[in-house]
């Protein structure tokens, strides 16, 4: 497991052990440098994994992105070679990989189906973070092609959950807005947030892509999934929704004002889930849910 302290990686590890999974070899990032191709090769040497979840990455939300794209371009790509090929030189049984949704065209169709990938700009503000994703599901698709790995791609819309990032420079949307509302109902004051509040979005709950990934995992190859397969709910709201039911759960009621010289991003952003529902699965966590469980998340650990 790669990335097994973050939102993702701990679901996975949580969703392993339920199942009765025990035999888990995990590291922390100060234990085992992903972007250093030595350190990796030379774990992968001593300790021969059969399966690998790579959930590994630099993320981050628009603020972040824009403002550290050589470290998001540079830290994800080093990840994502170094696994890849290191689960292929020393024999790796099943790989799989953990993109973004961020992947598709800024302006491609809705919803967004796999065949949308490149064939279009991406969305400038996550572009660094994007091309690195995309460079890691083709990594995974080649060496599937030409030396008959097993390496299967998962592409999951905007996540959420336990253990996420909060950080007001750097989380994402529906984490920040936790915080947001959280703060300016103790502290009282009202709350500004980026862009109109017009882009619609979906979310998946965290748990529910663990449960997707160790079920694909045992399920389906990458004959069965192709190059990668979308991730999601195939439900969008608004960010002006979403912010009135965080306040609302919250129990923030003051004011909330759009700073409209801040970007919005892309548009619209919901997946298509053809394929994922043929191969079987669906999510099983209401949005309302989600967000109470990560609420009480939040509450515990701030």
């Amino acid at each position: 497991m790669a990335g097994h302290r973050g939102m993702v990686g701990s679901a996975i590890v949580r969703n392993l052990k339920a199942e009765g999974y025990n035999n888990l070899l995990l590291r922390t990032s100060a234990e085992l440098d992903l972007t250093r191709q030595t350190d990796v090769e030379e774990f992968f040497k001593q300790e021969r994994p059969n399966f690998v979840f790579l959930a590994a990455a630099r993320v981050g939300g628009i603020f972040a992105n824009s403002t550290y794209p050589a470290d998001f371009i540079y830290q994800n790509m080093m990840i994502a070679a170094n696994v890849i090929h290191s689960s292929y030189m020393y024999g790796v049984r099943k790989l799989l990989n953990l993109g973004s949704s961020c992947i598709y065209p800024k302006n491609a169709p809705q919803p967004l189906k796999e065949e949308y990938l490149l064939t279009g700009p991406l969305e400038e503000t996550n572009e660094a973070y994007a091309v690195a994703k995309i460079a890691a599901i083709r990594l995974c698709k080649h060496y599937n092609e030409q030396y008959g790995t097993n390496f299967i791609s998962l592409m999951p819309t905007n996540l959420f959950g336990p253990g996420d990032n909060y950080d007001p420079d750097t989380s994402h949307v529906l984490p920040a807005l936790i915080r947001k509302f959280h703060e300016a109902k103790k502290n009282g004051g009202l709350v500004v947030l980026w862009g109109d509040g017009t882009p619609r979005r979906e979310f998946l709950y965290s748990e529910d892509l663990a449960d997707a990934a160790v079920y694909l995992m045992n399920t389906a190859d990458y004959r069965d999934i192709g190059e990668f397969v979308n991730v999601g709910t195939g439900k969008d709201i608004t960010i002006k929704e979403l912010a009135e039911m965080i306040a609302e759960i919250v129990g923030y009621n003051g004011a909330i004002e759009w700073d409209t010289t801040k970007p919005n991003g892309t548009q619209r952003k919901v997946l298509n889930l053809s394929k994922l529902q043929l191969l079987g699965w669906k999510p099983k966590t209401s949005f309302y849910e989600g967000i109470n469980f990560t609420i009480e998340d939040y509450l515990g650990s701030y």
